[in-house]
């Protein structure tokens, strides 16, 4: 029986504007095998789980647990736990780290501030701080949500982790099964679809460099699909590859048609014309579904730089 991923690959279905949204991600440190739904699924206490997505809900904030590379055993035992989070809109793009031992303590965050860009509650609650380590290599591989991130995203994550490559950590549901192994790297929050080891290491890289790399790229997860998939044209456009200095600061229209302003940190602005088109044939959306499905795809029509006297009309 073909995988989504297969199927999906092989129809050469496009990855840009596929990114999951978040202005800001949580992250929580939890051992052992994962459910469909991790935060209630998991060795994690369900209603805690619950809490932190009611907390989460319409903040920006995205939830997800992550793990260590390699075998999933839970001792079973109170343990010290890594958390992080990670704020992603350019210009104040940030990540912090924490530990605990009580992941309740996460319950005393501010979430709106966090989605918003304040990471104050992040030290207040946990005593979280600037992480100085290595940028983060999130690999999905939860095999309940969807069979083609445990069969291609584990390898990956191990092959990674086994390479030296330090920040590498398996993530629950990063969205888009059919684009296995998908990849989020932060802090600046760019994901990537169909990665390889040496895409992710040149990612990595990439933000140590202060330099995002677009090959695979499936968007930046500040900004809605539509948006994701206007600033990586301007990025092929105008040859910029630095991270932090473009931003989506207009979004005109609705679904399936869309106007999108990109604006430079040097004062250049580009409207972008996306339109949200139909893949077809029709595919497996992910290994589980029983029905065909004909996925949204973001289509840039047009890329245009706007002079001054276009911006001030």
């Amino acid at each position: 029986m073909s995988r989504c991923a297969t199927v999906s690959r092989s129809l050469d279905e496009p990855v840009s504007g596929t990114a999951a949204t978040a202005t800001t991600w949580l992250l929580l440190e939890q051992p052992g095998p994962w459910g469909v739904k991790a935060l209630t699924s998991s060795h994690l206490d369900p209603a805690l789980g619950r809490a932190l997505e009611a907390a989460a809900e319409g903040t920006g904030v995205r939830v997800a647990l992550i793990r260590r590379p390699g075998r999933h055993a839970d001792p079973g035992r109170a343990a010290v736990r890594q958390v992080y989070a990670a704020h992603t809109v350019p210009g104040r793009v940030w990540l912090h780290s924490a530990t605990t031992r009580d992941p309740e303590q996460l319950l005393g965050l501010d979430f709106a501030a966090l989605g918003a860009g304040d990471h104050r509650s992040f030290g207040a609650a946990l005593g979280g701080r600037p992480h100085h380590g290595d940028p983060l290599a999130l690999v999905c591989t939860n095999g309940k949500r969807d069979r083609c991130c445990a069969l291609l995203g584990r390898p990956l994550a191990t092959e990674l982790a086994a390479s030296g490559v330090r920040g590498v950590w398996e993530v629950t549901h990063l969205g888009g099964h059919r684009f296995s192994p998908t990849v989020l790297v932060l802090p600046y929050g760019y994901a990537y679809g169909r990665a390889e080891a040496h895409t992710v290491k040149e990612a990595l890289h990439g933000v140590q460099e202060g330099r995002v790399v677009v090959e695979g790229c499936r968007g930046c997860s500040a900004w809605e699909r539509p948006g994701q998939a206007a600033e990586l044209a301007v990025r092929s456009a105008a040859d910029e590859y630095r991270a932090g200095v473009l931003s989506v600061v207009g979004t005109e229209g609705a679904a399936p048609h869309w106007e999108i302003t990109v604006a430079h940190a040097d004062g250049r602005r580009w409207r972008v014309t996306v339109a949200r088109g139909a893949s077809l044939p029709p595919r497996p959306e992910s290994c589980g579904a029983t029905a065909l499905g004909a996925p949204a795809r973001m289509d840039v029509v047009s890329v245009r730089e706007l002079r001054p006297t276009a911006l001030a009309s």
